[in-house]
């Protein structure tokens, strides 16, 4: 990976990190709702996510929230967000940092 693309993708996930889930006071990136980021020579930006829950009450909101944060950096192509719930997200997949703010380390 080239140094910019490699630059572009750290802002994409400083990015996915200004989002919150509206439940849990942790980032979306950090509770691992994550599942696929990439970006392409153009710096078109696929997002492959998960929520919580199905049952989510932003399920329906949340990839425009994706989207949008991360078209505001300065550089990126097209931003394709999709939503998946298979596999369905759990407690491992949260980071260490989320363990931390949840009081589970």
């Amino acid at each position: 990976m080239d140094l910019k693309k490699f630059e572009m993708e750290n802002k994409v996930i400083s990015a996915l990190r200004q989002v919150y889930d509206p439940e849990i006071p942790v980032n979306i990136y950090d509770l691992g709702l994550i599942y696929d980021l990439r970006l392409d020579d153009s710096f078109n930006v696929n997002v492959l996510m998960t929520l919580t829950t199905p049952n989510c009450p932003v399920a329906e909101d949340m990839p425009g929230m994706v989207k949008s944060e991360i078209k505001l950096i300065e550089g990126i192509g097209e931003v394709n967000v999709e939503l998946t719930f298979e596999p369905p997200w759990d407690m491992e997949k949260l980071t260490d940092e989320a363990k931390l703010e949840l009081g589970m380390l």
